[in-house]
C-alpha cells in the first residue's frame, strides 16, 4: 500500500511563501514513493464556522469535499504563516469545519490516527515559529500525531528563487526531508511498503 499524503498551506495568497514551501516538502514525499495530493484552500472556499448555519443547512459542500480528502490520506504536510503570533483564520476555520461529524460518523474521523509534519515561512526572523506552536497544540488535541520534526524559514521574502525553490541548498534539502520523514513514519504506522527512495533525503 502506497502512503497517501495531503499537502496544504494555511494561506490563500496567490504568491504565498507557505504554498511554495509545502510544495517542496511534497516533492520530498513523492521522491520517497508516496502518492501526494496538493490542496489549495482557494479552491475550497468555506464560510466562517457557524453552528446555526450547520444546523439549518448541514455541512457546506466544500466542507464535505475537504473531509473526504482528509479521510482519504494518512498523512498531512502543513505549512502555515503566523498571524499575530498564532494560527491563521483560514487554517483554523478549515480545521473547525473538518472536525464536524456527518450523521453516524465517529467524532474527529478526519484527524484521529493521522500523522502530520509542520513547517512555516515568514518575512520575520522566526519564520512563523510562534504560530506553529498553536497549530501543533490544536492538532495534537484532536488526535493527530504531530511529529517533532519541523522547519521555520525566516526572511521568506528573500528565501525563494523565481522557480519557487529555496535559494539556500541546505534549507531546500531540509524541507524535502520533512516530506521524506512523513512518508517513512506514515508507512510504518500503516503497514505500507516503504519505497527505497525514502532514504534519499535522510543522509
Amino acid at each position: 500500500m502506497t502512503a497517501k499524503i495531503l499537502a496544504f498551506a494555511g494561506s490563500a495568497r496567490k504568491d504565498s511563501f507557505n504554498k511554495k514551501l509545502v510544495k517542496i516538502a511534497a516533492e520530498g514525499a513523492k521522491a520517497a514513493g508516496a502518492e501526494v495530493t496538493y490542496l489549495d484552500f482557494r479552491d475550497l472556499p468555506l464560510p466562517l464556522y457557524d453552528e446555526d448555519l450547520e444546523t439549518a443547512e448541514g455541512l457546506p459542500e466544500n466542507a464535505l469535499k475537504l473531509k473526504a480528502m482528509m479521510k482519504a490520506h494518512q498523512g498531512f504536510l502543513i505549512a502555515c504563516p503566523e498571524y499575530n503570533s498564532s494560527i491563521t483564520p483560514l487554517l483554523k476555520n478549515a480545521i473547525d469545519w473538518a472536525s464536524r461529524p456527518e450523521p453516524g460518523e465517529p467524532s474527529l474521523v478526519c484527524f484521529k490516527d493521522k500523522v502530520a509534519i509542520l513547517m512555516g515561512a515568514s518575512p520575520g526572523a522566526l519564520g512563523g515559529l510562534r504560530g506553529l506552536v498553536h497549530v501543533r497544540s490544536i492538532l495534537g488535541n484532536i488526535g493527530v500525531l504531530v511529529l517533532p520534526d519541523q522547519k521555520a524559514i525566516g526572511n521568506a521574502h528573500q528565501a525563494f528563487d523565481e522557480h519557487g525553490q529555496l535559494k539556500d541548498e541546505l534549507q531546500q534539502v531540509a524541507i524535502a526531508q520533512l516530506g521524506n520523514k512523513l512518508v517513512t513514519v506514515t508507512s510504518l504506522l500503516n503497514g505500507s511498503d516503504i519505497h527505497r527512495t525514502a532514504k534519499v533525503y535522510c543522509h
